[in-house]
């Protein structure tokens, strides 16, 4: 899946989750990441349920190589879900070529027979201290198995993008959601590279 999503010159992506999870920072992010970092052409657009602390938010990012012409999501490539009531709402939006992210804590899809990614970005936020950075954690995992932006870009706009003095602080979060999708990413090698060899 990943793959398939990596030879596509444009990404549609759709981060959504409650109210104060960051979910919109992770969207601007990402696209100043491709803007300045990869040098391609970025859109982001935000929606909010009715209370935006609590209630679902949306951030809707696309990524392309040409221009782009109409800036909201309506096939998505990737769905990033941080709140099960995120997941619900837009469960239906989810396509043959869609990557689902969860968190893995946070988030039961039920009813998806495929296969996906989950990280406990939540959970793993909590173990270095600090709740708040659970949205970096989930960026860098993200990253690692999209390739939707180069690490490089990526970490360049954290910088740029949370408050002075806490860079050190987030860039360690991502730098743990990146080796835990590489890790992921390894296992499901190892995994397949197991399939391949037992005899039929």
């Amino acid at each position: 899946m990943t793959k398939v999503a990596n030879t596509i010159s444009k990404k549609e992506i759709l981060v959504t989750g409650f109210g104060g999870q960051g979910v919109v920072l992770i969207g601007s992010i990402l696209g100043k990441a491709a803007a300045l970092g990869d040098k391609k052409e970025s859109t982001l657009t935000q929606s909010y349920g009715p209370e935006s602390r609590g209630g679902y938010c949306c951030a809707q990012v696309i990524i392309d190589v040409r221009k782009i012409q109409y800036p909201y999501v309506r096939r998505p490539d990737i769905i990033v879900c941080l709140s099960q009531t995120g997941y619900d709402k837009y469960v239906s939006m989810i396509q043959d070529q869609t990557m689902l992210i969860t968190d893995q804590d946070l988030v039961k899809p039920a009813g998806f027979d495929r296969e996906y990614f989950s990280i406990p970005c939540t959970r793993l936020a909590e173990e270095m201290g600090r709740k708040m950075i659970a949205n970096i954690v989930m960026l860098g995992f993200f990253t690692a198995v999209t390739q939707a932006v180069s690490r490089k870009a990526a970490e360049d706009a954290v910088v740029d993008s949370v408050p002075k003095g806490t860079e050190k602080m987030n860039l360690e979060a991502f730098k743990k959601g990146w080796d835990h999708g590489i890790a992921v990413l390894k296992g499901r090698e190892k995994k397949a590279a197991g399939q391949a060899e037992v005899p039929e």
